[in-house]
């Protein structure tokens, strides 16, 4: 393979499903698991402890008990190693000749419960601590689901336009569940590693000054090692994981393209562009690996090193009588312990960060602006469907008008479409009926009552929608009916899949209207998605309806079956219907024609195509094509 083509390969998928493997750079396994969750620092650290305190406070009282068990924990097993010294040089370690040995016995035995019982202490402090924390954590990510999900209800459909699916579910799963993980142990491991610290050293010089000396000069040698080892080991896995992203970018592409890779019988090519891939990553995660490798045994071995010194100077202090053996045992079994918890902290400090980030991103969609309130209402017993524009005039963004000065009315029952080229702000018109979105200039009214002055959820009872996107839930079939009106009868889900024309398909399922959709209906045809659709608008009741684009992603076949449905759905409605399809617009009492969120036309059917103008090429285009 030469150079150009590697190059090439390198280029194209070096940026390939990497995003999760980036965040693994914390060296070693656990570290990769804890990378994983990862979101990084926070913006504002003060400000999201605080946010984060608020939601604990709810729960202090478990939280302080879990700390006093952790406190009490921490001491008895300190206190446990510590006792090893009194029962090993009155009981162990001494002369028969000079004391009776079943006084030695009897005593032993009596220091050996009390020290079980110390133990005792200690584990069931242990399991309360853990038992109150998760009862803790898990009642706070409660409280955080529910406020963030009922915020999601509060706020604007611009917020939705401009921000990904995927990333406000990540604030539900990643981001809460960092910090459940905080929660659940790493706030008690941290306070609890801080106490074993500070007794720790306190212990230790109080038993041998000289040998605590050793270790704590010792212990920030063996930490810069580490980090030295550590910082070539992130080097490594970074690589590793580039490569990796690379890999299975090229594997994912080439299975998703396996017929255009046959037809043109480059089978070969993909096998010794992989065969280069593949032989890469494997050299970066064997240096990856060894680093890994090498890290534990290396600092173990620093550990034993300091263990040993420990060891001889100690060994020398009981031989010239200056210290004990039981001093001896507990120095040398803190020694070993000392370095535990310090690194414990280290590696949890990135957790705390990680879900610090996390909680902030929860807390930046709990600030966001939400639908402005209703003020100065106007009571209204029931909407006619009477509507009209008057110079409407509107952008998403100050900077870029969407409509302009757009007037036009509709009568009840009346049926208006819109039509034109993509953009021209079709949807626009029924965003802003629906109140998604508020006008800058202009008024609409219903009914002769400005539409903000209309309260928004009795507005939008009275609007029923059938969208070019279906969306079913996961439910029964007349459940997802009898969405569009809850308090409906299991006969009037009847009769509304009959206006819908989707009652005959219905019956033919497996179980009829309680036939389980799942995966967003995944179980029927696109066009039987659409009718259940449009069952659920009939349902509702509503004297105003919205067709948008109802029809544009089915066959010509299931667009009969669909008009028919929705013939029956406008009676007596005041419908606004946007469609690519002109047949579908034909019969309505006026069209209008937009470009660039004007109207350049407006008329019926036989006045447009008398006129001449666009709406007639649109229409003589689709004849041609036809």
């Amino acid at each position: 393979m030469n150079e150009a083509r590697i190059a090439r390969i390198e280029a194209k998928y070096s940026g390939s499903k990497v995003e999760n493997s980036k965040k693994q750079m914390e060296f070693g396994p656990r570290g990769r698991n804890r990378a994983m969750n990862a979101s990084g620092k926070p913006k504002n650290l003060k400000n999201a402890i605080l946010r984060l305190a608020k939601y604990l406070f709810h729960e202090r009282f478990l939280i302080i008990t879990a700390l006093c068990c952790s406190v009490i924990h921490t001491v008895s097993t300190l206190a446990a190693s510590y006792l090893l010294r009194p029962i090993i040089n009155k009981f162990i370690y001494f002369d028969a000749s000079e004391t009776d040995l079943t006084q030695r016995i009897k005593g032993l035995a009596a220091w050996l419960v009390f020290l079980a019982a110390v133990y005792g202490i200690s584990i069931l402090t242990q399991w309360l601590q853990q038992r109150l924390m998760l009862s803790a954590s898990q009642r706070t990510l409660v409280r955080m689901r529910s406020e963030l999900f009922s915020k999601l209800q509060s706020l604007p459909i611009r917020y939705f336009d401009t921000h990904q699916a995927g990333d406000i579910m990540s604030r539900f799963t990643n981001d809460v569940d960092t910090v459940g993980e905080m929660l659940n142990t790493t706030l008690i491991q941290i306070i609890s590693g801080a106490i074993t610290i500070v007794g720790t050293i306190a212990l230790m010089i109080y038993t041998s000054p000289i040998l605590s000396l050793i270790t704590i000069v010792a212990t920030p040698i063996l930490t810069y090692l580490s980090k030295t080892i550590m910082s070539k080991g992130r080097k490594a896995y970074s690589e590793q994981q580039k490569n990796l992203g690379m890999l299975n970018g090229f594997t994912e592409e080439t299975v998703s393209g396996q017929k255009v890779v046959k037809v043109f019988n480059h089978e070969e090519i993909a096998r010794d562009e992989f065969s280069y891939l593949n032989k890469k990553l494997c050299r970066t995660q064997e240096m990856a690996q060894f680093r890994s490798g090498i890290m534990g045994p290396v600092t173990h071995q620093l550990c034993n090193a300091v263990y040993a010194i420990v060891a001889c100077v100690g060994g020398i202090l009981v031989a010239l009588g200056r210290f004990d053996i039981g001093g001896l045992t507990v120095s040398l079994n803190y020694t070993r312990q000392f370095n535990r918890p310090i690194n414990e902290v280290s590696m949890q400090l990135n957790t705390v960060f990680a879900a610090l980030a996390g909680a902030e991103r929860v807390f930046q969609v709990l600030d966001a602006e939400p639908e402005k309130p209703d003020t100065d209402t106007v009571a209204m017993d029931k909407i006619e469907g009477h509507i009209v524009l008057q110079n409407v005039n509107f952008g998403y963004t100050p900077d870029v008008t969407v409509l302009h000065d757009i007037s036009l009315y509709a009568k009840p029952g009346q049926k208006i479409a819109f039509v034109g080229s993509t953009g021209a702000g079709k949807t626009t018109v029924t965003n802003l009926l629906s109140r998604f979105y508020d006008i800058q200039d202009g008024t609409i009214t219903i009914d002769g009552v400005p539409i903000e002055k209309i309260d928004r959820a009795f507005l939008r009872s009275n609007i029923a929608m059938v969208l070019q996107d279906t969306h079913l839930f996961t439910g029964t079939v007349r459940e997802n009916i009898r969405y569009g009106r809850l308090d409906a009868t299991d006969q009037e889900v009847i009769e509304a899949a009959k206006i819908a024309s989707a009652h005959s398909f219905i019956e033919q399922l497996e179980n009829g209207y309680d036939t389980v959709l799942t995966g967003d209906g995944a179980n029927l045809s696109q066009g039987q998605r659409q009718l259940l659709n449009i069952a659920r608008a009939a349902i509702s009741k509503a004297p105003i309806l919205i067709l948008d684009e109802a029809t544009s992603s089915v066959d010509t076949r299931t667009e009969k079956h669909i008009e028919q449905g929705m013939d029956a759905l406008m009676q007596n409605r005041t419908t606004l219907v946007i469609a690519h399809r002109l047949s579908t617009v034909r019969s309505s009492n006026a069209i209008m024609v937009l470009e660039k969120g004007r109207i350049i036309e407006r008329g019926t059917h036989e006045e447009l195509l008398e006129l001449g103008g666009r709406y007639a090429d649109l229409y003589n285009e689709i004849i041609e094509l036809e």
